[in-house]
């Protein structure tokens, strides 16, 4: 089956997702192309900041996906010895705000379906780009469950399919990966009962563990180590090892006994950040994670991305209606995006290493 389009983007995540859904509301049409068999599928950057809830409210999302449900996190806490000891408030109201990645991806989707310019094709992977003479790149090969191969011809293709981007890899752009020194463990569990929303820190053997209270009475834990040391570390004994966040986090006793018994518990999630050498080549662009993957710390991953959708989406409006070149309109989103990340980026490495300096007494 062969379709036709303005805009094609693959990936259907929070930046991919708004920006069709900004596009078609221009009636700029759009075909937003997703993996999975359906809209969001659980991850663990689902903190939003200032810059994020502004947007989402700018557009008017934020009323909905707030109605279907999210968490405010009322402070962020510093732990030691099983105790608080510093404690700051946020001026905002709050430190915080968890979304349910379901929840964002519903509302943005639902109101993108209003418009016949928006089409969403789930179950499908792209395999190939297709080019003319000149190299532009002028659509997307991919395989659709149940349909089998489809051709989409697009004027703009976004890659908007993460850290491990396809699109990035069959359009040969180099990704500059850059290690943090750390993987990440994260699980998920119950809060206690009367569990006050917050961001919770602690520092553990050196290395960093963080509590997010999430939507629905769950807490998100996520515990660095060593990089690649995962491998040795689980053929050590697991009680010791669980002890130690129950003595950092007392309260959090009977969940951690109830719902963390093995290694399997916890999900590895091998930390790096990258930076793609270029963002835009011959028609194509990358978004969001496949231009910049960036570490938990700070949590600015679905906050840029959404930042990303938003600026490109009013470039794009230059494109079609006041006949902006396609090539010198994405390398102008390279342009006044990357510093931005690269900035972004430096502030991560030295939050990492500024973190023990939380807990030493003054």
């Amino acid at each position: 089956m062969n379709y036709q389009t303005d805009v094609c983007i693959i990936g259907a995540g929070p930046g991919g997702a708004l920006l069709a859904y900004l596009l078609a509301k221009q009636n700029i049409s759009t075909i937003l192309i997703e993996r999975s068999d359906k809209l969001g599928k659980e991850f663990r950057g689902e903190h939003l900041n200032e810059d994020g809830e502004m947007i989402l409210k700018k557009h008017h999302i934020f009323e909905e996906i707030e109605s279907l449900g999210l968490l405010r996190m009322s402070r962020v806490e510093y732990w030691r010895d099983g105790h608080v000891f510093k404690t700051i408030e946020s001026e905002l109201g709050h430190a915080g705000i968890h979304v349910p990645q379901q929840h964002l991806l519903q509302s943005i989707d639902s109101r993108a379906s209003s418009h016949p310019s928006y089409k969403l094709m789930l179950g499908t992977k792209v395999t190939e780009l297709t080019q003319n003479e000149k190299g532009q790149y002028t659509g997307i090969k991919a395989q659709q469950k149940g349909t089998g191969e489809i051709i989409v011809e697009s004027k703009i293709i976004i890659g908007a399919d993460g850290r491990y981007s396809t699109v990035r890899k069959l359009a040969h752009i180099k990704n500059n990966i850059h290690n943090h020194g750390y993987d990440l463990l994260w699980a998920k569990i119950p809060a206690p009962a009367n569990w006050e929303p917050s961001i919770k820190f602690a520092l553990v053997k050196q290395q960093q563990v963080a509590l997010f209270s999430q939507a629905k009475g769950f807490v998100q834990i996520g515990w660095n180590i060593e990089k690649g040391s995962y491998p040795v570390l689980r053929k050590q004994s697991f009680k010791p090892f669980i002890q130690r966040l129950i003595e950092a986090f007392p309260s959090l006793n009977l969940s951690i006994e109830r719902f963390i018994k093995s290694w399997s518990d916890f999900t590895l999630l091998s930390v790096q950040s990258s930076i793609s050498e270029v963002w835009s080549k011959h028609h194509l662009l990358l978004l969001g994670d496949a231009a910049h993957t960036m570490t938990p710390t700070g949590a600015f991953g679905l906050n840029e991305s959404l930042k990303d959708a938003d600026l490109l989406s009013d470039l794009l409006h230059q494109v079609f209606y006041q006949n902006k070149e396609i090539s010198e309109t994405l390398r102008q989103f390279e342009q006044k995006r990357k510093p931005r990340l690269i900035t972004l980026e430096r502030i991560q490495f030295q939050r990492e290493k500024e973190f023990p300096s939380h807990f030493i007494s003054s």
